[in-house]
């Protein structure tokens, strides 16, 4: 029957793979695919599809624009100017009064170039407004730059005394933050309605070696005042509203860089969106659109601030506003074992000054330390259970397979005979378990080990590409990492002797295989630092295991559970399992004797 059930189990794998590999879309269905869903996206955000190659035409100024709000800011010609500190490097143009790109100095991207956040006309950032009728955009307007130290004023004027204006300033030495106000000065008498919509759009530019993981990290945020952040999803495009209550900041989030807008007073209302690109290179397309309160009473000013930069926990802590949460650290409860245990340990560790390889290795010591008294009561469980397999043999041969209630409640009195509880090798297991499951979110998400080699492993952040194939395998991908190989090598190794350990047979045996060569195809793209950390952790719990084994003695082991069946039953000392065990039997036997009555 297991036997039975493994060859089906594989035979399921190999029918899943060769359909994978002989149904899978040509290369040019796949393109045209990808032009399809481009056009849609394109469709969906009212942007019309342009030639790569040919540049956009400026359109034509209506004469009679001219004479209208603003028209004397319809024509021009496009300049930039640049401000920059240590940290960042801003573009600004004349057209629209916007950042035209921003630059992370001292990162770069997987191909050793500067970080660009966004450039060119793919970003948008302005004002909507209803002036005599007719909604007037800012970025169509060609402002007036005067530029002083590290600050830049950008003005378009609707008459001599009324006009718009954007004031930057971007902070000193290695500040990642750009203050930006906006000035309506004399407007309040022109604009028309009782708000304005400021409207941020941008197309993320990948920086990771992994576009896939990249998309899959990447997502617009948003924060509620009193609330944690929120975000929209990291695997479809969603459009949603953020009115529930005052706006906090508004985020476009990718892997390990993100730019936030943080107004000095709160936001009242917005509605964001996400766009999944299929143009190489492009992660995703965000938008967001924000009402700003306006009244016709006074002059408006808007004070808000930009962050451009890492995700790099301590530095977005440093910003206040819980900017930090931008981390991804999983679910609860892995979040808090991430940010109260395992982030200190590691900040900790860091402050050597070592190699961050060195410092997973030092981290996983201390780790498995601390974890072995439930790997030592494991194994102990694991064994008594190996011991007891010759008794439960018996046990099956005598009553037979046939009557499964009547077998289990034998295997249940002997467990009580002897003193054994069998879930005992899986509880300590299972409390291990939120830890291994923690530092699956944390080593993906950890924006120290970008860029950071270790052995053969050029960036601990992504996959190790250690050899190339040029094309797609199934189940595999285009690539084999060699950590990842490592890694599935190491569990089955860890496989097999915990199966000696635990005296595990037939289809249970088995399955203990199938699962590292699943994980090989689902880690294979993952970090070389997570996999890296598993290795590891088999081979630590491996030589646990090996230490404990030349420690204790079977036979040792086997006299204390023939004692322990010799005792009188008020002898025994009862677990909370041997507890219940009873209380199961004697419910058991109840329904038993209540059979035989009905009869």
């Amino acid at each position: 029957m297991y036997r039975n059930t493994f060859t089906g189990l594989f035979l399921i794998m190999i029918v899943l793979a060769g359909s994978f590999y002989f149904f899978k879309p040509s290369e040019a269905e796949m393109k045209k695919e990808r032009e399809r869903i481009s056009l849609d996206s394109a469709a969906k955000a009212g942007v019309k599809p342009a030639s790569a190659n040919v540049p956009a035409a400026v359109p034509a100024v209506d004469s009679s624009a001219l004479k209208g709000p603003f028209g004397g800011n319809l024509a021009g010609t496009a300049t930039t100017t640049v401000l920059e500190n240590a940290a960042l490097k801003l573009t600004f143009t004349n057209k629209g009064g916007k950042i035209k790109s921003v630059e992370v100095k001292g990162e770069k991207n997987y191909l050793g170039k500067p970080v660009v956040l966004f450039d060119g006309d793919q970003n948008t950032f302005g004002l909507s407004l209803n002036i005599g009728g007719k909604l007037i955009n800012t970025n169509d307007l060609y402002f007036t730059s005067t530029q002083t130290a590290n600050a830049l004023v950008m003005r378009a004027n609707y008459s001599a005394d009324k006009y718009i204006e954007y004031v930057y300033a971007l902070g000193s030495s290695d500040s990642h933050d750009v203050d930006f106000n906006i000035n309506l000065s004399g407007m309040n008498q022109v604009i028309q309605k009782d708000s304005i919509a400021l409207n941020w759009q941008t197309i993320l530019m990948q920086q990771e070696k992994s576009l896939q993981a990249e998309q899959q990290s990447s997502a617009p945020y948003y924060k509620y005042v009193d609330e944690n952040p929120d975000h929209l999803s990291f695997a479809k495009e969603e459009s949603v509203e953020i009115n529930k209550a005052k706006i906090e900041w508004i985020a476009f989030k990718q892997h390990f860089f993100s730019a936030v807008l943080i107004p000095a007073d709160p936001f009242v209302k917005a509605n964001a969106s996400v766009r999944i690109l299929t143009t190489p290179g492009e992660v995703k397309g965000y938008s967001a659109n924000v009402n700003l309160p306006f009244s016709q009473l006074a002059a408006q000013n808007y004070k808000m601030k930009f962050y451009f930069g890492t995700n790099q926990f301590k530095v977005l802590k440093a910003q206040g506003h819980e900017l930090e949460k931008l981390v991804e650290m999983g679910y609860w409860p892995l979040k808090y074992i991430n940010r109260f245990i395992v982030l200190p340990v590691f900040n900790f560790l860091e402050g050597f000054g070592w190699n961050y390889g060195l410092i997973i290795l030092v981290l996983t010591i201390a780790l498995k330390l601390v974890l072995s008294p439930l790997t030592y009561k494991s194994y102990i469980s694991m064994a008594k259970m190996r011991i007891l397999k010759p008794e439960m043999d018996e046990i099956k041969a005598k009553v037979g397979e046939d009557n499964a209630t009547l077998l289990q409640q034998e295997y249940l009195k002997l467990y009580k005979q002897v003193g054994v509880n069998p879930l005992g090798g899986c509880l300590p297991m299972l409390l291990q378990l939120p830890i291994v499951m923690a530092f699956f979110f944390f080593f993906p998400n950890l924006f120290e080990l970008r860029g950071q080699s270790f052995l053969w492993m050029h960036d601990l952040s992504t996959y190790d590409d250690f050899i190339k194939f040029g094309f797609t395998v199934p189940f595999i991908g285009d690539h084999l990492s060699l950590m990842c190989v490592l890694m599935t090598i190491s569990t089955l190794i860890y496989t097999y002797f915990n199966n000696q350990v635990s005296g595990a047979t037939g289809q249970m045996k088995y399955i203990g295989y199938i699962m590292p060569i699943v994980f090989l195809g689902v880690l294979n793209k993952y970090p070389a630092g997570l996999n890296y950390y598993y290795f590891l952790a088999n081979m630590m719990t491996f030589g646990q295991q090996f230490l404990i084994k030349s420690m204790v003695n079977d036979e040792k082991i086997h006299n204390i559970l023939k004692e322990n069946k010799k005792k009188p039953e008020e002898q025994k000392k009862k677990s909370k399992f041997q507890t219940r065990l009873d209380d199961y039997m004697r419910q058991q036997n109840q329904v038993k004797t209540q059979e035989k009555k009905n009869k």
